[in-house]
């Protein structure tokens, strides 16, 4: 049961308290909200009225939200972000049927993306919102129904369906290989290409492959698609996902810097918030997917 209506204040006192949270001033509040800035005072003095408590300590320079209204504005901030979320959502399928999908951009745009199509002709009812997050957030804040995560089952409070095994190789232009000696330790005085979310994953590999490297330094990048063009252009060496070099090892822009054993840093798993029923979205989603992984010719 919703709570008694006057503990609900309007949306209209809600905007204006975190305007001039995070604004400092009701006539900086009211020119965000085309408003006048009486109208936000007195947006803010029924709010104050309506909850019974005092909830701006006012002075000559700037309004300022008492310790406890600083508390309560963070909660409404929140539910405001997640109504505006829902509206949006909304707007996109009237019909309902919407799934917000936080995503990997490289497993995105290379595993996932290609095989949408498929999806949308098989869930037509389904609309598919896809943004990109490249670590774990929390779902209550964010909007999100579900993600793509990589690593190992380290996200608390998700449940988890795993999606793949991932392999790397370690890749490089052409003109690179002569430096090469036919063993992995030539690496180790190579320029060797990182990816900020796995900091340690060319010490993972070494290892993988017998060599003792500590301290391992090189460019760093923030996501796969820029290491990609940089090694492609002889910048250095770059641990990557095999799926993710396969045409351009095949093409002849990369090849492998080391034949070695293959080795894994984790897994991609799609993941969910506990404690919520799965809408009908997301077990389509889940199934879909179930049934791309059954199919290795896709």
């Amino acid at each position: 049961m919703i709570a008694p209506r006057r503990f609900l204040p309007s949306i209209n006192s809600l905007l204006a308290l975190e305007a001039v949270d995070r604004l400092g001033s009701a006539s900086a509040a009211a020119g965000e909200l085309s408003l006048t800035q009486s109208a936000v005072s007195r947006q803010l003095k029924t709010l104050e009225e309506q909850l019974g408590v005092a909830l701006i300590e006012r002075s000559q320079m700037r309004l300022q939200l008492t310790p406890a209204a600083q508390e309560y504005v963070e909660t409404a901030r929140t539910l405001l972000q997640q109504l505006a979320q829902a509206s949006l959502k909304l707007k996109a399928n009237p019909q309902g049927g919407s799934l917000q999908l936080a995503i990997l951009p490289a497993f995105g745009m290379h595993w996932l993306a290609p095989r949408l199509q498929d999806f949308a002709r098989k869930n037509p009812g389904v609309t598919l919102n896809l943004n990109t997050r490249l670590r774990p957030f929390d779902f209550s804040t964010e909007g999100f129904d579900a993600a793509i995560h990589f690593g190992a089952q380290d996200w608390a409070g998700v449940n988890y369906l795993e999606l793949m095994r991932e392999e790397v190789i370690p890749v490089c232009a052409p003109a690179l290989m002569e430096q090469s000696d036919g063993t992995p330790e030539w690496l180790l005085s190579a320029s060797l290409l990182h990816l900020d979310t796995r900091p340690d994953a060319w010490e993972q590999w070494f290892a993988a492959q017998g060599v003792e490297a500590f301290g391992v330094h090189g460019m760093l990048f923030d996501q796969f698609s820029t290491m990609i063009q940089a090694a492609v252009h002889g910048l250095g060496v770059a641990l990557l996902p095999s799926f993710l070099v396969a045409q351009d090892v095949l093409d002849g822009r990369l090849v492998c810097a080391w034949d070695g054993p293959s080795v894994s840093l984790g897994r991609y798993y799609l993941v969910w918030p506990q404690g919520t029923t799965a809408s009908a979205p997301l077990q389509a989603f889940r199934d879909w997917l179930q049934d791309q992984l059954a199919a290795p010719s896709k």
